[in-house]
């Protein structure tokens, strides 16, 4: 049997995350094969997972799966630490099976799916597929939210801006081309609920007490201090809701106006931007190299 190069060592590092000596011996053990040096570091590989597991993983991409003869559609957000890795293919292969295990089980949670078989990984589930994608890219994967649909009648619309943002929407009438729109819509101006009366009272009561302390030092009357909150409060629900938003392909028309001249209602949406809410670590680049000095 030839003899293990550094070279070898250090590339099954790179991927295992690993140490040195250990990615040695698996590699003596696999005959000098690097797929199955990773096979047999596979139960040290996992460990290493768990530890990654409180990693932010911010990056990573959104997916959209739909069929072509129903309704049923599912949106997923997978994420990876790094722009680097969600481009991987290794990434990209686990993340399409992932969707389409989703969608073929009618799944809209990531506990449930976790616990599913994944096609196309051999038995494997999707949570020890995950972590034994951990262990060859070394990196956290998350898979950090769901949204299945499959309404009994009108229509499903979706859109998907790149890998970053996607939509899906239910329309109470059957016009496919509408549907698409609106979703449009929805990623490129991040409406936060249908109707201005799904706005929460208490957010509503806030940016109330906010326009009213403006309002005061303008030494208006009272009375048409009143009415300037009442309109600046309008302008904002408008703003946020989805129904008093000028129509992205057509500002001249709010998509009320769009709806109701469709005759169409929406009934839902949801719309994911890759780590929107996640904050991101910022790290100490000589922190790490030095913390990678004294592990190596």
């Amino acid at each position: 049997m030839a003899a293990i190069t550094a070279t070898q060592v250090k590339e099954l590092r790179e991927r295992t995350s690993v140490g040195m000596m250990e990615c040695k011996k698996a590699l003596e053990l696999a005959g000098g094969d690097m797929e199955l040096a990773i096979e047999e570091l596979r139960k040290s590989g996992r460990a290493k997972a768990d530890k990654k597991s409180g990693r932010v993983a911010a990056e990573g991409i959104v997916m959209i799966r739909g069929s072509d003869n129903s309704n049923r559609a599912v949106l997923i957000e997978i994420n990876s630490e790094t722009d680097f890795v969600a481009r991987d293919t290794n990434f990209l292969n686990f993340a399409e099976m992932v969707a389409k295990t989703a969608l073929e089980k009618n799944i809209n949670d990531v506990a449930q799916l976790n616990s599913q078989a994944l096609l196309g990984y051999d038995g494997q589930t999707v949570e020890e597929a995950r972590q034994t994608l951990v262990a060859k890219v070394g990196e956290n994967i998350s898979i950090r939210r769901i949204a299945f649909t499959n309404p009994a009648a009108g229509s499903v619309g979706t859109y998907l801006h790149g890998n970053r943002i996607g939509v899906l929407v239910e329309l109470d009438v059957d016009n496919k081309d509408l549907a698409k729109d609106i979703a449009m819509h929805i990623a490129a101006s991040k409406p936060l609920v249908v109707s201005p009366e799904e706005v929460p009272a208490d957010v509503v009561a806030k940016e109330k007490e906010i326009y009213m302390a403006q309002a005061a030092s303008s030494g208006k009357p009272q009375e048409i201090i009143e009415k300037m909150v009442i309109g600046r409060l309008k302008k904002y629900l408008d703003e946020i809701s989805l129904l008093g938003q000028p129509f992205v392909k057509d500002p001249d028309v709010t998509v009320s106006s769009l709806l109701a001249k469709n005759r169409a209602k929406v009934l839902s949406f949801t719309r994911y931007e890759v780590g929107e809410g996640i904050e991101k670590e910022q790290e100490d680049f000589v922190e790490a190299v030095m913390s990678q000095v004294k592990n190596g």
